[in-house]
């Protein structure tokens, strides 16, 4: 969205993830939606950032289910990522981004310009496609109608067997996303 000229293409799982954080800070969800969220609200309070520092790996894991509800989760997957979280940013990292895209937290300063050009949500021109989980509890899919006003060169649209986590879950589905993008650059290039 910001520099076109630098980018060949966009593999995006669950479509247009462009945060208007003024209007997320003000417009709530219906209850049903907002529900699904419970873990950001939580993050938003000094109550949450301590829970994540006390439970790193305990909460990730509960977030894992929730959010992947049909994924037999391998039994070293979880166990290959969570050293992760004991990097000593984690929580940082982790709350203020939680924070900071509701408004809670400030962003840099030197981003402000980007940020306001961002929070228009301006279509994306590049080569998409659009990748959407057949059971994300955090992002319904959309119809491939509603991707195509906010990506104006959709190279395809491809509903998912997968939860949250498409590239993980359903690793064949992601490989195939970037083939049609590779295969589209290909042809454009012909």
């Amino acid at each position: 969205m910001l520099w076109p000229e630098i980018t060949g293409g966009l593999v995006t799982v669950g479509g247009y993830n462009v945060h208007d954080i003024a209007t997320m800070a003000s417009t709530p969800e219906e209850p049903a939606l907002e529900i699904r969220n419970w873990y950001q609200w939580y993050f938003h309070s000094e109550r949450g950032r301590r829970g994540l520092d006390l439970y790193r790996s305990e909460l990730a894991r509960q977030l894992w289910h929730e959010w992947s509800p049909t994924w037999d989760v391998p039994a070293d997957a979880f166990e290959r990522t969570s050293p992760s979280f004991d990097n000593p940013d984690f929580v940082a990292t982790v709350i203020h981004s939680y924070r900071h895209r509701y408004g809670l937290a400030p962003g840099d300063p030197v981003h402000d310009e980007s940020e306001a050009i961002i929070a228009s949500q301006p279509p994306i021109a590049v080569p998409t496609v659009v990748l959407d989980a057949t059971s994300d509890p955090l992002d319904a899919g959309q119809p491939e109608e509603v991707h195509r006003q906010h990506f104006t060169n959709l190279v395809a649209y491809l509903l998912v067997d997968s939860g949250h986590n498409v590239p993980q879950e359903n690793p064949a589905s992601f490989a195939t996303a970037v083939r049609a993008l590779r295969v589209h650059q290909a042809q454009a290039h012909a």
